[in-house]
């Protein structure tokens, strides 16, 4: 199997927020590599597609995949 790139990566990880966060830290580690392999500091998401589209649902996310090592931004909406 091939290894995810950050767009599969991340659609994964929509995916998984949908399902109630079902594998979530298996999903984030793939994201962290496949930013690894592209040279990327940080993943982009839209906020639109965010099971918690508000404030303190965007931080509670970001200080999740901070803790697992991805920083996370979101796209302008």
């Amino acid at each position: 199997m091939s290894e995810p790139s950050v767009e599969d990566a991340t659609n994964r990880i929509y995916e998984s927020l949908q399902a109630d966060n079902a594998d979530i830290d298996m999903h984030i580690a793939a994201l962290k590599a496949a930013l690894q392999r592209a040279g990327l500091k940080e993943a982009v998401f839209d906020p639109a597609r965010l099971v918690q589209n508000n404030r303190s649902g965007r931080k509670l996310m970001q200080a999740y995949f901070r803790q697992r090592g991805v920083t996370v931004k979101f796209s302008a909406p």
